[in-house]
């Protein structure tokens, strides 16, 4: 009778024909991909959660080679402030709850858009919205920078009074 290395090879052979494994992610896809594991493994974040009625509760959950995690929550009326991400790109998973983004294109009208439990959003560096808990209930959500965010410039009134029309 054969045995198992006769018949399908030296299993310690086989890693040099596999393509070599990320060390972390590199493209949005991927820091997507990383947001939607960490939202889907709740056991890992859900004991950290803390509700801060006087701002916006938040935890470095990760870090990686040019990246950071962050987890959220936000109770009702807590809100961002018309802000960019300067140089960094991210990815907004909303995990429990309710958000309304609010953004304006250069040339388009006012954005409003409510993000529910599992909604993803994708924003390049530059890009300028606020971000609202409008609901009723408290909401936990997790962000991924990259690079890691070194930036937040807020923005005047100005963005902010165009919303409201």
């Amino acid at each position: 009778m054969n045995s198992d290395v006769q018949i399908a090879g030296d299993p310690l052979a086989i890693p040099h024909l596999l393509p070599p494994v990320a060390a972390h992610p590199s493209t949005v896809a991927g820091f997507a991909g990383l947001a939607a594991a960490i939202a889907a493994d709740r056991a890992s974040w859900a004991h950290l959660v803390r509700y801060d009625a006087t701002s916006r509760w938040y935890h470095r959950l990760r870090t990686g080679p040019g990246y950071e995690v962050w987890l959220l929550s936000w109770v009702p009326g807590q809100g961002t402030g018309r802000h960019d991400h300067g140089p960094s790109s991210g990815v907004l998973t909303m995990l429990d709850g309710e958000l309304t983004e609010h953004s304006q294109g250069a040339a388009g009208p006012a954005a409003r858009l409510r993000l529910g439990a599992g909604a993803v959003r994708v924003f390049a560096p530059g890009y300028v919205h606020e971000v609202v808990n409008d609901s009723l209930e408290p909401a936990v959500s997790l962000h991924v920078y990259f690079p890691g965010l070194t930036d937040m410039p807020q923005h005047g009134p100005r963005c902010a009074a165009a919303l409201a029309r």
